[in-house]
């Protein structure tokens, strides 16, 4: 049921939504192959919405276009969309989906969170196949998805041309620019949930319902109404990197939640769950947003993983992340951008290295990269066929780690 609007229920959504500050920024654990827990049932649910973005923006489905959208424009978009998402499929879900299940021991928890994850639905899914319940946190805002509803054919063809242009970096790169993300969250297209769409279709999945929500300050889930979406239609959702423009949309559109299933599966197959939490990671946005922290730690155990994350987990301004991802995780597959070596053994964990490392890709501590040198220098050569994240600051090739818990660091661990 939909929770009727009261003035006191929006303050408490708008105290949970996520502020501006200036920093830099990405229950039970159910079984491998286990049904996420469905959402709740209250909250306005964009199924419609999110559907017609599956249909036009990530070119799956079938569904007819409705009379407003030109089929032509939709048509050129998808014939040039085509190739870079077989390219995907071919180097990334082909090579890379196969090579990390023979890093990942069994029993892993399918809880999954990616912190520093913007618009990287598809990459935990490549790292991550069994998950059913994945959370992405980064500094962007997921996006209005009503935009299409009523879009002339000029902004239909020009937002859609931003799209593939923002997207291409993440399908033939395996890496987003913050910029790129930027530009997503101005257009006509929900950037963030665009990106979440093609993942979904890339992998074989496609959308149930799409829900926002504020976190409350015992981290559980408020999912917003109908009428509280309509309170917050003026309140514009604030950047949450001081160097960026505010977003063109309310902050009601800032976190999302797409449930999921497998394209062409019946009403009652099993669901998946991913979650966007638009979220300053640094030390000084939990110290204004706690209860994003506390979410997270609501979760139990899980898989982590990140990627082209700017060296952030190797800055004291986000020991707080980090320390929650050793005190959860079981496991994390990440290029150099990681927790550097010294936190990890401390934890109980130890590196095994792939490809190849000699500094990072951009400027950061010297001593972490000493570190991760001396980490692929005394483990044997190991292979790496596509790329993950960063690539080697030095010689430019494909590098990746993973941190497994409460293995011995001096023990040698089999190559795939």
């Amino acid at each position: 049921m939909i929770r009727p609007f009261s003035s006191a229920l929006l303050a408490a959504a708008l105290l949970a939504a996520p502020a501006a500050n200036g920093a830099e920024g990405a229950a039970t654990t159910p079984s491998a192959g286990e049904s996420a827990p469905a959402s709740v049932t209250s909250g306005k649910d964009f199924a419609a919405e999110v559907k017609l973005l599956y249909r036009v923006v990530a070119c799956a489905g079938n569904d007819p276009l409705p009379a407003h959208l030109d089929a032509r424009v939709v048509d050129e978009h998808c014939k040039a969309m085509g190739p870079k998402k077989e390219a995907y499929q071919k180097k990334w879900i082909g090579q890379a989906r196969d090579f990390i299940a023979k890093l990942r021991p069994a029993g892993l928890p399918s809880t999954v969170v990616y912190p520093f994850g913007g618009g990287d639905l598809i990459s935990a899914l490549t790292t991550y196949p069994e998950a059913t319940d994945i959370s992405t946190l980064s500094l962007e805002h997921a996006g209005d998805p009503r935009r299409l509803n009523d879009i002339e054919k000029a902004r239909l063809k020009e937002s859609l041309g931003l799209f593939r242009k923002t997207i291409w970096g993440l399908l033939m790169k395996d890496n987003s620019t913050t910029e790129n993300l930027q530009k997503g969250q101005g257009s006509d297209i929900p950037g963030e949930i665009g990106f979440f769409l093609v993942a979904l279709a890339e992998h074989g999945y496609e959308p149930v319902s799409l829900r926002f929500f504020t976190i409350q300050q015992d981290g559980s889930l408020h999912y917003l109404s109908e009428e509280e979406i309509a309170a917050l239609e003026k309140k514009r959702a604030k950047t949450l990197r001081g160097k960026w423009e505010s977003p063109d949309l309310s902050v009601a559109f800032s976190n999302s939640e797409i449930v999921f299933k497998a394209a062409g599966s019946g009403p009652d197959a099993p669901t998946r769950v991913h979650r966007h939490f638009a979220a300053n990671l640094g030390n000084d946005g939990f110290q204004v947003h706690p209860e994003v922290l506390t979410h997270l730690e609501s979760k139990g155990r899980i898989s982590a993983m990140t990627k082209a994350a700017s060296y952030l987990l190797w800055r004291d301004e986000f020991a707080q992340i980090r320390d929650y991802l050793l005190a959860h995780m079981d496991f994390m597959v990440s290029d150099s951008t990681g927790i550097p070596p010294k936190y990890l053994a401390k934890a109980g964990f130890a590196l095994e290295t792939y490809g190849k490392f000699s500094k990072s890709f951009l400027g950061a501590n010297e001593e972490h990269n000493k570190a991760f040198r001396k980490a692929w220098r005394d483990q044997p050569q190991r292979e790496l066929p596509f790329r993950y994240g960063y690539i080697d600051g030095g010689g430019g090739g494909p590098h990746l780690f993973v941190a497994r818990k409460g293995v011995a660091a001096s023990q040698t661990l089999s190559t795939p």
